[in-house]
């Protein structure tokens, strides 16, 4: 018989078997579709040897107007904001105290220190600074440590090196200042008295409910970032002060007077840090408010639009300006500001800042279908007045808000059973409300990503997409992907786009994982626009395809400390600073003669592949042909019988055009066969053509 050209479908389908799913893909992994035909995907590259403590959830990119290209990055210990490859720290506070003397107590010859603070408040996994502190057996405590719980009033924390005897210690003077409560890397269920809601279950049968995972949500506000945690406040951040603190002097005085080199303004919300003891009147973490600015100096209040702060006494140490967010509810001029809430955002629409599921104004009580906005051109004016546009709006259906997404001139809202459009209206009504989507569902937070004019998003059971009606998307992966799913640790759940291939990538958790382990694609533009589904396997627990950045870019994880990589970049995998291999294949369905009426004998294969963009000198992949008896029988064992099944195709020469192995000689036979295409080695980069087989019928058995 004539060669026969193997030229099969965009896409990947496991919605039925592989032989119903003829001239078809059936399996992938790190391999995507560009013109019909499957290729390795790009690789990616770490910014930089710097760390991020947590598993990061959130990532927001924005420039600043000193052309500061920044990345807000939320974990689960630490909030963070990315500048040239270095994760500073802005966390913000939530108390600083005063402790009584001498608090630190030591074990000779152990790093184990033991602190004592009164005031509690503090949790295992928690994290504290302590300035002003003198030595306590031959240990300088003054820095940063993360804390483990002893009891309501003490912990314990662990020096950088062992104590020189059993005391007590540490001054009169030390100041512990606590960060915001750190939270769940991943949901963990609770079972047991007191764990479910009052009421929620039969008598006597105890209920589940989760402790949550931190999750952020953020967005900038001109230059600035308005951020917050899932049930948290909502917090702020001043680009004016940049990314690093910024040293400072108190010249003590009536009034005082502080010098530094920022330019500030009359009514800025300050804080500051020190690495020994600021004069008396001043304390360190606590909000100062701006005024009587004079070029480089100025003075301070208690209170916004206050009297100047008078210091007396003595001071040490170096002093800063932290760079750390602050509680929104302390910036000057705040009114009504939301103290909790589930999600933060900025509209681009005449630029509102909005609170999801959020206390009604007035009220401490969390109301998880309430929506609230500021004022107009106003991230502290939260007050409705006949003067203003702040406003809020309660949904229906539904019980809590889940995410938030900007679409084209509207807000796209989803709860946990509708989606809902908000538009701008202009006062009185400021934003209405359109159901546009009912009896739906969405996997959490971060599980929509919009695209080419398209919201689509991830739910509980399938895939869905709103383009001014909300749809089901179909997928040919949905049993695959649904029958083996953590669906408990949906909230991890997200998507984002990868707009330089046309695709939305959603990551999930298998079944026996509690942590981002797989991966599914849509692009939508392959199989002339019907879309093309394909997965495959990968650790990312956040993303982020911004213009503003050259490429894609990904949160790693591991051991509690992470890094952002940059996708696209290259052919390997350098996450971790070492360069390794990224595996990658695809396995065709099951194809034949005649429906299977006779066996298949081939025994030459014509390969048909390009190695552009290789950086591999002589870049190779395999290929394997695999033979059945039939659809129920596996893959023929072995293989070939006298010859071979695969072989490794092998580019030689680039110019004037590309040179690689232009023939296999094989010996395979069967009733029914599949391809597979494989590379595992470093610097290679392929993309599958139409690959020819020398084949003929050979007989019924």
């Amino acid at each position: 018989m004539p060669l026969q050209k193997i030229v099969l479908r965009p896409g990947v389908n496991r919605e039925n078997t592989r032989y119903t799913n003829e001239n078809g893909w059936y399996e992938s992994e790190k391999v995507r579709f560009r013109q019909g035909t499957p290729e390795k995907i790009g690789g990616w590259q770490r910014f930089s040897a710097s760390m991020f403590q947590g598993v990061c959830r959130s990532l927001w990119n924005w420039v600043t107007l000193g052309y500061q290209n920044l990345i807000g990055v939320g974990t689960n210990l630490k909030f963070y904001i990315e500048s040239g490859g270095v994760y500073n720290d802005i966390t913000p506070l939530r108390v600083t105290n005063a402790l009584a003397a001498n608090p630190f107590s030591t074990q000779n010859n152990s790093t184990t220190v033991t602190v004592t603070d009164a005031s509690g408040g503090f949790a295992t996994g928690d994290f504290v600074t302590f300035s002003n502190a003198t030595t306590v057996a031959g240990l300088n405590l003054n820095g940063e440590y993360q804390l483990t719980l002893a009891s309501a009033t003490t912990y314990t924390i662990t020096a950088s090196s062992q104590a020189s005897s059993t005391t007590t210690g540490g001054g009169s003077g030390v100041l512990a200042a606590y960060q915001i409560p750190v939270g769940a890397e991943y949901a963990v269920p609770l079972v047991g008295w007191g764990a479910g809601t009052w009421g929620s279950g039969p008598w006597g049968i105890g209920t589940t409910t989760t402790n949550p995972l931190r999750l952020w949500s953020q967005c900038n506000f001109g230059e600035d970032l308005i951020f917050a945690y899932q049930g948290g406040p909502i917090y702020y951040w001043n680009a004016t002060y940049g990314v690093t603190p910024t040293v400072m002097t108190v010249t003590i005085a009536s009034p005082a007077v502080v010098t530094l080199s920022k330019n500030l303004t009359n009514g800025d919300a300050v804080v500051f840090q020190t690495s020994g003891a600021l004069p008396t009147g001043i304390t360190s973490g606590t909000v100062y408010y701006v005024i009587n600015v004079s070029g480089t100096t100025c003075n301070i209040s208690t209170t916004y639009g206050g009297s100047a702060i008078i210091t007396t006494g003595t001071q040490s140490g170096v002093h800063q300006l932290t760079v750390r967010g602050i509680s929104l509810t302390s910036v000057g001029g705040a009114s009504g500001v939301p103290i909790i809430q589930n999600l933060v955002f900025v509209s681009d629409a005449s630029r509102f800042v909005f609170a999801f599921g959020c206390n009604a104004l007035g009220s401490t009580t969390q109301n998880p279908m309430l929506i609230r906005w500021s004022d107009q051109e106003s991230f502290t004016e939260w007050t409705p007045s006949a003067t203003n546009q702040a406003g809020d709006l309660q949904l229906s259906r539904g019980s809590r808000i889940v995410s938030v997404a900007q679409s084209r001139q509207e807000l796209l809202v989803w709860t946990d059973s509708s989606l809902y459009s908000l538009q701008y209206v202009g006062a009185p009504i400021v934003w209405s409300s359109q159901l546009v989507g009912d009896n739906i569902s969405i996997a959490g937070p971060n599980a929509a990503a919009y695209a080419n004019g398209v919201s689509y998003w991830m739910g509980v059971d399938k895939f869905y997409k709103y383009d001014g009606r909300t749809q089901t998307l179909t997928c040919d992966l949905r049993k695959f992907i649904y029958g083996d799913i953590n669906l408990f640790q949906k909230d991890q759940f997200f998507a984002s786009t990868n707009e330089g291939f046309n695709e939305v990538w959603f990551f999930y958790c298998s079944s026996g994982s509690n942590t981002i382990d797989r991966y599914v694609v849509y692009n939508y533009l392959e199989n002339q626009g019907n879309g093309a589904w394909y997965y495959g396997t990968m650790v990312r627990t956040a993303w982020l395809d911004s213009g503003l950045r050259d490429y894609p870019v990904a949160a790693t994880y591991s051991a509690l400390t992470g890094n952002l990589v940059n996708h696209e970049f290259g052919v390997d995998d350098n996450a971790t600073g070492t360069t390794l291999p990224i595996e990658a294949y695809i396995t065709s369905a099951e194809f034949d003669l005649n429906d299977g009426h006779s066996f298949s004998f081939i025994w030459r294969v014509l390969p048909d592949i390009t190695f552009t963009g290789s950086e591999a000198a002589s870049p190779s992949a395999t290929m394997y042909l695999l033979p059945m008896q039939n659809s129920g029988s596996g893959y023929n064992n072995p293989a070939s019988v006298g010859g071979i099944n695969s072989a490794a195709i092998t580019r030689t020469v680039i110019l004037p055009i590309e040179v690689f192995t232009g023939q296999i000689n094989t010996r395979v036979r069967g009733r029914q066969l599949a391809m597979k295409i494989e590379s595992t080695a470093i610097g290679v980069q392929w993309q599958l053509g139409a690959p020819r087989l020398d084949i003929r019928s050979d007989g019924r058995r």
